[in-house]
């Protein structure tokens, strides 16, 4: 039976290309999950069709943006049913289709491996198997290892259920790197904890590094033989946390709305290193946003830009994406054709991509930029905070995701999607196949 509803299926879709296939699983996730926040069981006093479309979209593409109170909206199987989208969103669908066929035995061909191959963005499809293999172990161990961690915290506080609840929910929703939280305030109230401020964003680093990199370290364990990826991403990863917690620290030290309200001196390197992890990937806070200095939102923007890893569940360019850039620029001005990085050369092909996905964020972040404008009458900044959040599934507001109108959260809704689904897989889904069929002379542009 299973065999005839999986040829069915793939028969019927057989004209999609797998980006667009990607496309329609997760918009066919937020229908599904939609209509389950719908459920009479799922909310204490109905919510309306709008809210529940844009909490099934934050959910699904694990962003975190909320125009209701999760935690005291949603009854417990609402929030399990938010609970359920955040896991398929941040793993994957088809990942988690094929972790399911696998379990049962059945055949993986080759056509779930082209689509998950687009889920997971990778160029070879002989390590895929590997890779699941190494996204099951981790993301097991890691979400139980949080929940226990965090429970420490959650059970003396709410009891054994009720605490075992937000240890799970909270540590799933971390790793994921979706930022959705049971408390209005999201972590404040945990900002001066030491294993909150250890176990959560180590949960969002594991999540946003990417599954490929994991599995190197976890493998191969010898820096060698680890993969350009690899390198790229932990040396970039760490440079850019250890100058980001910096930078928040020394703009936000004095500021009596954010870091100058906290006692001691540890309590402020905690929250300043809590808000540089989450800053690039996850929607928790554990200080008032809003209250951030112009120059720590601008800041703020720019980490979400980056972003995370791929293959992992973050959004953003991507890391690598923006060291191969750095990397570009800095070949410009030595006059280099060749790009050369821990012994490896990158390739013209890959500049060509990281500058595909640049320019596409970034045009896709003004368009969506000037229809919030039209929206909503806020501060420029705030909006652009809200967009870039939006758009690169980071999910930290600023207050604003709540006041916005029916154009101005369709625009959101629209951002988030398509920060999950990716940008230049959307540029594959819209450009043509077709090779071309002649090849011009070279000629001269004049740049500068």
């Amino acid at each position: 039976m299973f065999a005839w509803l999986r040829s069915l299926a793939f028969q019927r879709t057989v004209s999609l290309p797998p980006p667009a296939l990607l496309a329609l699983s997760y918009a066919i996730l937020i229908a599904v999950g939609m209509l389950l926040l719908k459920l009479p069981v799922s909310t204490h006093n109905g919510i309306a069709w709008g809210d529940a479309l844009f909490t099934a979209v934050s959910a699904v593409t694990v962003t975190g943006l909320a125009v209701v109170d999760t935690g005291s909206y949603f009854t417990g199987t609402g929030q399990a049913f938010i609970l359920l989208m955040i896991q398929l969103g941040g793993l994957g669908i088809m990942v988690f289709a094929v972790l399911v066929l696998s379990a049962m035995g059945l055949r993986i061909g080759m056509s779930h491996h082209v689509f998950l191959r687009e889920d997971l963005n990778q160029t070879s499809v002989s390590e895929l198997v590997r890779l699941l293999q190494v996204i099951l172990r981790v993301v097991v161990v890691c979400e139980l290892g949080g929940t226990a961690l965090l429970a420490f915290v959650t059970v003396p506080e709410f009891g054994w259920q009720q605490g075992l609840w937000q240890a799970l929910f909270h540590s799933i929703s971390a790793f994921n790197n979706a930022g959705f939280g049971l408390f209005p305030d999201s972590a404040v109230r945990w900002a001066s904890n030491p294993l909150v401020n250890f176990t959560i964003p180590m949960l969002v680093i594991v999540g946003g590094l990417g599954y490929s990199v994991i599995a190197d370290i976890f493998q191969l364990r010898q820096w060698r033989l680890f993969s350009l990826h690899t390198k790229l991403m932990l040396v970039g990863t760490g440079v850019l946390l250890v100058w980001s917690t910096v930078i928040f620290a020394a703009l936000e030290w004095d500021n009596a709305k954010t870091l100058g309200a906290m006692g001691s001196a540890f309590d402020k390197w905690q929250a300043s290193w809590f808000q540089a992890v989450i800053a690039r990937t996850a929607g928790f806070n554990s200080i008032d946003l809003a209250g951030m200095h112009d120059s720590t939102v601008l800041s703020f923007v720019s980490w979400m830009l980056v972003g995370g890893g791929s293959t992992s569940t973050a959004g953003g360019i991507k890391v690598t994406t923006f060291i191969v850039l750095l990397l570009a620029t800095v070949a410009f001005f030595r006059r280099q054709k060749q790009l050369h990085v821990f012994g490896r050369s990158i390739g013209m092909d890959q500049v060509l991509k990281v500058t595909a996905i640049t320019v596409l964020t970034l045009l896709t972040l003004m368009t969506g930029m000037f229809f919030l404008t039209i929206s909503n009458d806020g501060k420029f900044l705030d909006l652009l905070f809200e967009a870039t959040s939006a758009l690169c599934t980071v999910g930290v507001s600023r207050g604003l995701t709540a006041q916005f109108d029916g154009l101005g959260r369709t625009v959101l809704m629209l951002l988030m999607f398509i920060g999950r689904v990716g940008p230049l897989t959307l540029g594959f889904f819209l450009a043509t196949q077709a090779a071309p069929r002649l090849r011009y002379p070279a000629g001269q542009v004049y740049l500068g």
